[in-house]
């Protein structure tokens, strides 16, 4: 630690190669925008361990909340933070702030937001984004309600709810565009619906249309031609099943790497650029699909192959924590899915926007990134507020999955291989039997209806 304060150019939250002077004290770009976001958009979050989580420049995205904690320990000044998000501090203060540790703990609970948001004065509405989604270091809370956008690329100073402020409008609505993705300015002149009055029906606005249709072109929808079929009375071993699980794998990476050169925005960025995307984002593109377009043949083919697997007494001895905590996690994500029934224009959005992640290390343009990361944000709030009206808790709710999904990629690479097959064996089965009364097509991605499994 004391190298670390000696030395100018690192970092003092987590080590990384240092910028300058970013609110008070010596920090990296990733820390700076991390604070900035965690304070304008008044995110609570949670550490899943004992509050003291290694701060290190791999480490740094596992926890939000001890990293948030250490950034007001070493001084940051949130108070340095214009409250419309934009560049340029509300003053030009220099050295890091005294901050007692009761005010630590008002900040880290939410309730400061919470009185901030009584006030008048103050720009930003309380749009209920604080205690209510607080955050386990992934973006998932106590009750298993993921964090909304709070791991999601984009400094995005947005409430979900639709109460926009003018800096932002005045922002993006004067941000130079290529004429097919102008960004949508009619959303930004949304006001916050009131939970008491019935949703106005509404018309899709013109760019919104082409530009889903666009990104569902894009995806290819026919069936995994991985097979997947088992003869009855056949004994699965794990070595087999290990094997069926990495040509799985080989195809689904196929399928997104041929899904990036069919891309409408292909031409706007590097190779380079898609590359590093594609490197820290493969596992959880895989992820979301296999919980949506091939959502029938994962808790169905496969899960029959895995019925016919029976681990051994040493498998089921040598299950880590780590596993029993990815095998109840991917059952939650699964009944999200399951319940929100997300349409296949719904998930081809939620793939970009979880892709265009500019906070990954090593991008080149990370402002057109964030351009075309908000593009689609919107492009997919106004489809599904259009397409579902009485629904107006939808896309918050869909956008709060993505958090959960990329944690989840992150949990399951940790997962020693040999422990995958019984993983998926115990997930698989889990939500297999909670469909199998259910069967009805009705959803374009989740071929089951009815309810959730139980506790």
């Amino acid at each position: 630690t004391s190298n670390v304060a000696a030395d100018p150019r690192v970092c003092l939250i987590c080590g990384d190669r240092a910028t300058g002077l970013h609110y008070g004290i010596i920090s990296c770009e990733g820390c700076k925008g991390f604070f900035k976001r965690s304070i304008c958009n008044k995110r609570v979050y949670r550490c899943s361990r004992d509050k003291n989580c290694e701060m290190s420049r791999k480490q740094r995205n596992r926890c939000q909340y001890c990293r948030l904690l250490k950034c007001l320990q070493m001084g940051m000044n949130r108070k340095a933070i214009r409250e419309d998000g934009m560049p340029g501090g509300r003053n030009k203060s220099i050295g890091p702030v005294q901050i007692t540790d009761e005010e630590i703990e008002r900040i880290m609970s939410g309730q400061e937001f919470k009185e901030e948001a009584s006030l008048p004065e103050h720009t930003w509405s309380n749009n209920g984004d604080s205690s209510d989604h607080s955050s386990p270091s992934n973006g998932a809370s106590e009750g298993n309600q993921p964090s909304p956008a709070s791991t999601l690329s984009s400094n995005r100073s947005v409430e979900m709810n639709g109460g926009y402020t003018a800096a932002l409008r005045d922002q993006y609505m004067n941000t130079p565009m290529n004429t097919p993705y102008q960004l949508l300015p009619h959303l930004f002149s949304y006001h916050a619906q009131s939970g008491l009055l019935a949703p106005q029906p509404r018309s899709l606005y013109p760019q919104s249309h082409p530009l889903v249709l666009q990104l569902v072109a894009a995806e290819d929808l026919a069936p995994l031609t991985t097979p997947m079929l088992i003869e009855d009375g056949y004994k699965v071993t794990q070595v087999e099943l290990f094997a069926l699980l990495c040509r799985l794998a080989d195809e689904l990476l196929f399928r997104q790497i041929s899904w990036i050169k069919k891309l409408p925005f292909f031409c706007e960025l590097s190779i380079e650029d898609y590359t590093c995307l594609l490197s820290s984002t493969w596992q959880e593109l895989i992820l979301l699909s296999c919980l949506t377009i091939y959502s029938a043949q994962i808790f169905g083919d496969l899960a029959d192959v895995t019925a016919k697997y029976t681990p051994s007494e040493d498998e089921m001895q040598g299950f880590s924590e780590n596993g029993m905590e990815v095998m109840e996690r991917l059952i939650y994500l699964f009944r999200k899915f399951h319940q929100l029934k997300v349409s296949n224009e719904e998930y081809a959005c939620m793939k970009a926007i979880n892709f265009l992640n500019q906070d990954i290390r090593g991008l080149t343009n990370v402002s057109q990134l964030e351009q075309l990361n908000k593009r689609y944000w919107y492009v997919c709030q106004d489809y599904t507020e259009y397409k579902y009206p009485h629904q107006p808790k939808r896309f918050p709710e869909i956008m709060m999955c993505l958090p959960e999904i990329r944690f989840m990629a992150g949990k399951l690479v940790n997962v020693p291989l040999e422990q995958l097959p019984l993983l998926f064996k115990a997930v698989l089965h889990s939500c297999k039997s909670s469909l199998i009364s259910y069967r009805t097509g009705s959803s374009p991605c989740l071929t089951s209806t009815g309810t959730s499994p139980g506790n």
